[in-house]
């Protein structure tokens, strides 16, 4: 789906001359998500949905994410790589969190209200998917860079999963739909952690000179 966001060709990180635009789309894509988590927090504690309240923690680490990336945009390389380092901790640490709330909710867990899950991820998706048209021009930068276009990515997916949630909890009357998409949504969270993680730890790992070569060409970048 996200192949499909936008139809011209992604630039290289060197190539980048808009980082005006650029700080532009993060802040929108701060001010969407950090709504979107005063939706989904309570539409998800009203609907008892798993789902719901996990992607509204996801949104709240989204947010936080766009503004470490705002606060270190004008930042050297390796200081830019080691914030995608916190954010690539944080996004893991959000897969185990589900994972273990999804365990716990097998035992404790209520059948949620499936026409405000598929309301409001519906309402998620349409979020999501605009905040991901805006970075795919930039998805392909530095591991902040990239990992801003991962997390826009996966909660895209996250959002159609949870309207299926939605249609399985309508149509089975039980909560195993809501428990089986909230552990998809941890192991996307794993899978895109880890893939910024090993971005970030291989730009970190440039020698010294390498490292500040690149950040000049980024500062040119800036320039212009």
């Amino acid at each position: 789906m996200s192949a499909h966001c936008c139809s011209h060709d992604t630039p290289m990180a060197e190539s980048i001359a808009n980082l005006a635009r650029y700080r532009k789309v993060l802040w929108a894509a701060l001010i969407i998500n950090a709504a979107m988590f005063l939706t989904e927090i309570c539409a998800g504690l009203q609907a008892g949905s798993l789902s719901l309240l996990a992607d509204a923690v996801d949104f709240a680490g989204d947010a936080l994410n766009y503004a470490v990336s705002l606060a270190v945009l004008a930042s050297a390389l390796a200081w830019r790589s080691r914030a995608a380092v916190l954010k690539a901790v944080s996004m893991m640490g959000f897969g185990v969190y589900v994972l273990g709330a999804a365990m716990w909710s097998v035992w404790h867990g209520e059948v949620p209200q499936a026409m405000t899950m598929g309301v409001v991820a519906l309402l998620a998706l349409l979020a999501n998917v605009g905040v991901a048209w805006m970075l795919y021009a930039f998805r392909e930068g530095d591991a902040n860079m990239r990992s801003v276009w991962l997390c826009s990515r996966n909660d895209a997916i996250g959002n159609v999963a949870v309207f299926v949630a939605a249609l399985g909890v309508f149509g089975t009357g039980s909560a195993w739909p809501d428990l089986v998409v909230a552990s998809l949504m941890a192991g996307l969270a794993l899978h895109g952690g880890w893939s910024v993680l090993q971005q970030a730890q291989a730009e970190l790992a440039q020698p010294a000179g390498e490292t500040t070569t690149h950040a000049h060409g980024h500062e040119h970048a800036h320039r212009h």
